[in-house]
């Protein structure tokens, strides 16, 4: 089971100088990948108990529209394995005009994580 979610890094996204994301914005999107996969496999949100690995691969800038995705890679008594990639899939060209941008041939793989979240058993409605 899989889960993508694609949005634009707007100007409020931004939080350094060159229009530049915070890297924290790639695990809030890795979170919400998370919510919508629990309620599929569980009926819950569950909690996001912990990150076991996360590595950030390229810059992520405003503008850029970012494709993350997430599976579950093994399910537990009530622990969910899952892992998460963000991929900057189109990137604005301001070096032609404001409102120029590029569709990449390539995402560019800009985050990736895996991470354990926890659904009680007593909220688990689909099993």
């Amino acid at each position: 089971m899989k889960s993508v979610i694609r949005l634009r890094m707007s100007a409020h996204d931004a939080h350094y100088g060159g229009n530049l994301v915070d890297g924290a914005r790639m695990l809030a999107l890795f979170g919400d990948v998370a919510t919508e996969l629990l309620i599929m496999q569980d009926g819950d949100e569950g909690l996001f108990k912990a990150y076991d690995q996360v590595e950030f691969l390229a810059p992520v800038f405003a503008g850029d529209y970012i494709e993350a995705e997430g599976e579950i890679v093994s399910v537990g008594n009530t622990s969910r394995k899952m892992k998460f990639e963000a991929r900057k899939v189109i990137a604005p060209r301001p070096d032609i005009n404001d409102s120029a941008c590029d569709v990449l041939s390539e995402p560019i793989v800009v985050c990736r994580a895996s991470g354990t979240c926890v659904v009680p058993k007593d909220k688990q409605r689909k099993q």
